[in-house]
């Protein structure tokens, strides 16, 4: 692969994984989706057959799938995971790096889309996460941590124009 071409994948990919998902209404309208209204999550403890006085014990599997920080961390290290590897693929630098590097910016990133206090201020959520992105695969396809340093740049930069597009100035 052209070594310019592999030097810009981070920075593209970063750009792109920063942009608002774009979703057809029920009206067929497209419409942009600001991922952080719908994510009113409450915590609903599973059912138990035992009466609510008795001590319940909770599974591994019953507080990853219904705590919500733990939903959000979960499936962001999933996505990132998979960005990670595709793009430790594409520069060369390992796929196996890539993912494990993805995973945790990923997971970072799931819990700063579920945060309370980051629903507040939707455009510093979409910089926030704009940056996270732009970190994670930096450094999963980049040598240098200049190559981090500039992806995690351009993530800050198409955060903030998502979150000025989609939330107004």
């Amino acid at each position: 692969m052209n070594p310019i071409i592999r030097r810009a994948v981070p920075v593209i990919v970063s750009m792109l994984c920063s942009l608002p998902i774009a979703t057809i209404g029920a009206a067929g309208a497209l419409a942009l989706n600001d991922r952080t209204g719908n994510n009113q999550q409450t915590y609903h403890p599973p059912a138990y057959q035992q009466p609510a006085y008795q001590q319940q014990t909770i599974t591994f599997h019953d507080y990853i799938s219904t705590h919500p920080k733990m939903k959000s961390a979960t499936i962001g290290a999933g996505v990132g995971t998979a960005a990670g590897a595709v793009t430790g693929l594409l520069t060369g630098r390992g796929v196996l790096r890539g993912a494990v590097i993805g995973a945790g910016a990923g997971a970072g990133t799931g819990l700063l889309r579920s945060s309370y206090t980051m629903q507040r201020h939707p455009i510093v959520n979409n910089i926030a996460t704009g940056t996270m992105v732009g970190m994670g695969l930096g450094l999963a396809g980049g040598r240098f941590h200049g190559t981090t340093a500039r992806t995690a740049g351009v993530g800050a930069a198409a955060g903030l124009a998502t979150g000025l597009l989609v939330h107004g100035l």
